[in-house]
């Protein structure tokens, strides 16, 4: 919604008899409260207009509506708005079931663009719905920790049967025209220069009874029989929970569906508003509408997106390093039409890259997700070379070999060498400083860091890495590349480790630290993926191999030695050839199938690393509660998050939420690290860590940022007092 203008409808009235009533909220016609005020009014106007026959309601400018302003759920949760607004129900009951479906008058949906949320529970409050082939319908709210809250729990079920209206709001799964037109849930498909006048025909044919005048919320054709509906509703419910075993609101949308099949629509309703009201208020939904913001912030750098500079166009990349990263990286810009070379050593490992590439795009042929002549397409875009001449014409560069410092520091002075004055040289490191590669270099101002996460086609965060020196027009040049590729781009300034990685390197430490103290190594992991992470900090040591976890620890000890846990708890075991998962052991053993099991020799390598560390079993350590496990494995995160914040490493508290969220998988329903820091308290995690650096040694130790907060109870994420950016 554009702040600087109120959203309205407006109606226009033609010579058939039919009012057009015309969504207007740029740029996706939100439904504010003032757009849905508007909307009450302009059908009671046409209802009482003797001209007015029946109703077409439309979105501006070829979009129907996006759905309800996001922007105003922040004054919904604290309570700022209007009477009419708060009252549970005013949106459902009042304005879309007595004033829109209890009309006198037959009304249209005319639906193109998007017809999400909000949009698509206004249009299911019509009588009929025509749509463009390509619209996008849907009821995304749960991605938000809230329900459907204008009559989606009891419209769509009954338009579209409980099975596919379960599926597109459990999963916030939205369907095109075509595929809504199968299921029920739109009455005609017609292209986009017909649609009004199509729409206004078929309210005409209703109002003659050529057509049947549905109201959705009484259609009962498509619900299964009750006892048939509950077990439905009851599967549903076990598939929930197993898949988000921390989430509440799922359940609770289930609840408001099953109200509705159980007591009635009307009742439905009421449950839905009940439902929708203390969602909107609860921890969960304020962490995803968090992350919802934050995410659309991360393009927004002060000093940088503010200067007026435009994109310069990127028409060809190359990639050096054809291992996992490079040919993820070469996939996720040719499956955005950007041509790229790839170039390799030797013949050898070149085909091997290429072959990486080919298998990505197929995986994505098989699972139905790209046709065989886009394959072809996609897949032409890659050439594969052995030197450096095909450099000369390249906009952008992406280094991708392992991580060893000697190695990038030639890449770097060859690529000077071949590549054209305007070409953006940048690196995939995931740890090593930026100057301390580009040092043989008289380029400093077109090097960036470009440090995609693993498989990189996949995940979708692009961490920009700026050095003091790196130009402003580079870093919009990617930031660019970054949205073209589908990645939520997060610009970070230059250190070891970066943000991502900086900020997680005491995850794995403090997990190690504990088990040589006598905590269980499943326990922890177990611990940890009940908080929410994909899998815990040992699982996620097999799934990257030890030697990349040795190589990256190695910088961290180097850079960081005052507060990083050595231990040789991962060398002792690659010493026995166990490496992770690639070697079928690290801390769980791997069948064929990659299926992990716990292994019971684990304890003869912790052992010895105990034995070298010369620490003993501590008892309290050894009958830790989850929550305990948790705080002592996420509390260094947070703190070394805190120093990043300080030092000017990140902007601000939401990029590091989001970097944490898309790159190291932290849960999104608890907003992030800095967000759930703050539900916790500054005061708490400082005194917590303050009390463990006096027990277990330095690394543990708050920094200043966090205990200057922390004795004045501040939240970590305020800017009060910060230090001021380097960046």
């Amino acid at each position: 919604m554009n702040s600087n203008t109120k959203g309205r409808t407006t109606l226009e009235v033609g010579a058939d008899g039919v009012a057009l009533i015309t969504i207007i909220n740029p740029p996706v016609n939100s439904l504010s409260f003032d757009v849905l005020n508007s909307l009450k009014d302009s059908y009671g106007q046409a209802l009482r207009r003797e001209d007015v026959n029946a109703i077409v309601v439309t979105g501006a400018k070829a979009k129907f509506s996006g759905g309800f302003d996001i922007t105003a759920f922040g004054g919904l949760q604290a309570g700022n708005t209007t009477a009419p607004a708060q009252k549970p129900g005013y949106v459902s009951v009042d304005i879309l079931s007595d004033t829109l479906e209890g009309a006198t008058k037959p009304s249209v949906a005319a639906i193109d663009g998007l017809a999400l949320g909000g949009g698509l529970e206004v249009a299911m409050a019509c009588h009929a719905r025509i749509s463009t082939p390509n619209a996008q319908l849907g009821l995304p709210e749960l991605q938000l920790g809230i329900i459907p809250g204008f009559g989606g729990t009891q419209r769509l079920p009954r338009l579209v049967g409980l099975s596919k209206a379960l599926e597109m709001m459990l999963m916030s799964k939205p369907i095109k025209g075509e595929e809504a037109l199968s299921v029920g849930l739109v009455d005609a498909i017609v292209p986009k220069d017909e649609l009004v006048n199509s729409a206004r025909c078929w309210a005409l044919d209703i109002l003659e009874r050529r057509r049947p005048w549905v109201a959705s919320l009484y259609k009962a054709d498509k619900l299964e029989p009750l006892g048939e509906a509950r077990e439905i509703l009851k599967f549903a419910r076990t598939q929930s929970q197993k898949r988000a075993p921390n989430l509440k609101h799922p359940l609770s949308c289930i609840d408001a569906i099953e109200e509705g099949i159980v007591s009635g629509p009307r009742a439905g309703l009421w449950k839905e508003a009940e439902v929708f009201q203390d969602l909107l208020h609860s921890d969960t939904s304020k962490s995803l509408i968090h992350i919802f913001f934050s995410q659309r912030g991360t393009t927004k750098v002060p000093g940088i997106t503010d200067l007026g500079l435009v994109p310069r166009r990127i028409n060809k990349v190359a990639i050096l390093g054809g291992g996992l990263m490079g040919s993820g990286i070469a996939t996720a810009l040719i499956l955005s039409d950007y041509p790229v070379i790839l170039k390799e050593v030797n013949e050898k490992f070149l085909q091997a890259g290429i072959g990486r590439v080919r298998a990505n795009l197929q995986s994505r042929v098989r699972k139905g997700q790209m046709t065989r002549d886009k394959f072809e397409k996609t897949f032409s875009l890659l050439k594969g070379v052995l030197d450096y001449e095909s450099f000369r014409n390249v906009d952008m560069v992406i280094e991708a070999v392992i991580e060893n410092v000697s190695l990038k520091q030639q890449i770097f002075a060859d690529l000077e060498k071949y590549c054209p004055p305007h070409c953006i040289l940048a690196s995939n490191t995931s740890t090593i400083d930026l100057d301390l590669i580009g040092e043989r270099t008289g380029s400093h101002d077109r090097i960036i860091g470009a440090h995609f996460f693993s498989p990189a086609h996949v995940m979708p965060l692009l961490e920009i890495v700026r050095t003091q020196k790196t130009s402003a027009q580079v870093i919009v040049d990617l930031l660019d590349v970054g949205k073209k590729i589908r990645k939520t781009p997060v610009v970070v300034g230059n250190c070891t480790g970066f943000a991502v990685n900086r900020m997680f390197f005491p995850y794995t430490q403090a997990a190690i630290l504990l088990v040589e103290r006598g905590t269980d190594v499943y326990q922890i992991d177990k611990a940890i993926t009940k908080f929410g992470m994909p899998m815990g900090p040992f699982r996620l040591c097999d799934l990257v191999g030890f030697g990349v976890a040795i190589a990256t620890g190695g910088q961290f000890v180097m850079n960081f030695p005052e507060r990083t846990y050595k231990s040789m708890l991962i060398p002792t075991m690659q010493e026995d050839k166990r490496s992770g998962e690639t070697t079928r052991k690290g801390f769980y053993i791997y069948d064929d199938n990659r299926k992990a099991r716990s292994d019971p020799e684990i304890k003869k390598y912790i052992e010895k690393a105990r034995a070298i560390s010369g620490v003993t079993i501590d008892p309290k350590l050894t009958k830790l509660s989850e929550k305990d496990i948790v705080e002592m494995v996420f509390f260094p995160v947070v703190n070394e998050a805190c120093r990043v914040l300080a030092e000017g490493i990140s902007v601000k508290a939401a990029d590091l939420d989001i970097s944490a969220v898309m790159g190291m998988g932290f849960p999104p329903y608890r907003g992030g690290i800095m967000f759930w820091a703050d539900s916790v308290g500054s005061n708490y995690i400082y005194s917590r860590l303050n009390e463990w650096s006096n027990m277990y040694g330095g690394f543990f130790k708050p920094c200043s940022y966090l205990a200057e907060r922390g004795a004045k109870g501040i939240p970590l994420s305020s800017p009060v007092g910060q230090a001021k950016s380097r960046l």
